[in-house]
């Protein structure tokens, strides 16, 4: 998922001239800035490994091509002239990003360096039809990108489910009405093209996609081994990032956490099993153990943070926090112990119980896991807003990645 590996310097005797070679580091380059981590020309010459007068080369071309911008530096007290700063282009081009989850679904606009242009009003109800759902997510954000004007570089759609490779099919939906095996990627491929955009389009699974754009922009910057566990809107899913790169398995379906059981006498599963994650730790199990009815006024997710945020001293509320806590724990001790990464990342609901009680979840991760006890694994929560969305927009950056040149064409 990640850019190409910045190329070396011309051996001597090279016939290629500067402008060519720095060419070749258009990619690393772009990348270096959309991550934050080139915020200027003598980081960026360090990191590419190049010349600066090649760095200045490159990053004169990104800025030619609209998509960063490169400003003299600050005056300082140290000696020398300081180094120019390097920014995404605030006016430059954007990707169409959607999301569609079990209480809803949005499109956004999205930036260089996962800046949120704009979004739609999120809407609340989702057809039993993808094609449906997924023309509506499409028009709003089709609309949404003429209103702005800008030019658009790619679209990316995130759903609940794993997304089989290569087909690009839905294989367990679980909390839409979806059937098994919609070809999602297709559909969006589809209606991306009905609405007017001759751009590529990709789709993939929302946590997945949410673990990508913390890697780059949030709470897993600079994790080299980071696993993603977030309740969504319903449901528990997982992810992986190994040596900076998405680890989505053979064929996409890697890391369905939210199957593994928790508790053997627990509540039954849609997938057919007892006890997993999935039903245990997701936002519906919090609000009855806590006693609550869910409401049709907004979604689970926000029903259950609102009252772990609001009622935290009701005892029950409390009590099923930690019944919550304690079966998360189990689940993400036997992830440490099996992947063993170096850091991990909650979202959604699990974002808001690590903030509740941080103490507690952390010692039962650390007692379970051998790694745990050994030294611990940090907790972080994810501090993205949207991060799916965002995670979706990687998707349909990574092109322009991979060959900032596209843009021109």
């Amino acid at each position: 998922m990640n850019g190409k590996a910045a190329p070396s310097e011309a051996r001597p005797g090279s016939v290629r001239s500067r402008p060519d070679r720095g060419r070749g580091a258009l990619g690393p380059a772009l990348e270096l800035v959309h991550t934050g981590r080139a915020p200027t020309r003598s980081v960026l010459t360090a990191e590419l490994g190049v010349t600066r007068a090649t760095a200045g080369v490159v990053a004169a071309e990104l800025e030619a091509l609209g998509l960063i911008t490169v400003e003299p530096g600050a005056a300082g007290g140290s000696q020398g002239r300081p180094s120019h700063r390097l920014t995404v282009a605030e006016e430059g081009p954007v990707v169409l990003a959607a999301q569609v989850h079990a209480d809803g679904y949005r499109a956004a606009l999205v930036g260089l360096g996962g800046r949120i242009v704009a979004t739609t009003p999120g809407c609340e109800v989702v057809d039993p039809d993808p094609e449906q759902v997924i023309g509506a997510v499409v028009d709003a954000g089709a609309e949404l990108l003429a209103a702005s004007g800008r030019h658009c570089a790619g679209a990316g759609l995130a759903v609940p489910s794993a997304v089989e490779d290569p087909e690009g099919l839905a294989l367990n939906p679980l909390h839409l009405a979806w059937p098994a095996g919609a070809p999602v990627r297709r559909i969006f491929a589809e209606r991306v093209a009905a609405a007017g955009l001759d751009v590529p389009a990709f789709t993939g699974n929302d946590v997945n996609l949410a673990a990508l754009a913390e890697h780059r922009h949030g709470a897993g910057r600079g994790a080299a081994h980071l696993l993603c566990v977030a309740t969504g809107h319903r449901g528990v899913g997982g992810a992986l990032v190994l040596d900076g790169r998405l680890h989505t398995g053979s064929s996409g379906l890697a890391l369905e956490v939210g199957h593994l059981t928790v508790n053997p006498e627990g509540r039954p599963c849609h997938c057919g099993s007892r006890g997993c994650l999935d039903v245990e730790a997701d936002p519906l199990a919090f609000l009855t153990a806590a006693g609550r009815t869910p409401g049709p006024e907004v979604s689970l997710l926000r029903q259950s943070t609102d009252l772990l945020r609001g009622s935290y001293h009701d005892p029950q509320v409390r009590f099923a926090a930690e019944e919550l806590i304690d079966r998360l724990g189990l689940g993400l001790a036997g992830l440490v112990n099996i992947l063993n990464p170096d850091r991990i990342i909650l979202g959604g609901l699990h974002r808001a119980l690590l903030d509740a009680d941080p103490d507690r979840l952390r010692a039962v991760v650390a007692d379970r896991s051998l790694w745990g006890r050994s030294g611990g694994v940090p907790i972080l929560a994810c501090t993205l807003d949207h991060n799916s969305l965002v995670g979706a927009a990687e998707l349909a950056w990574q092109p322009v990645l991979d060959d900032p040149m596209r843009v021109a064409v």
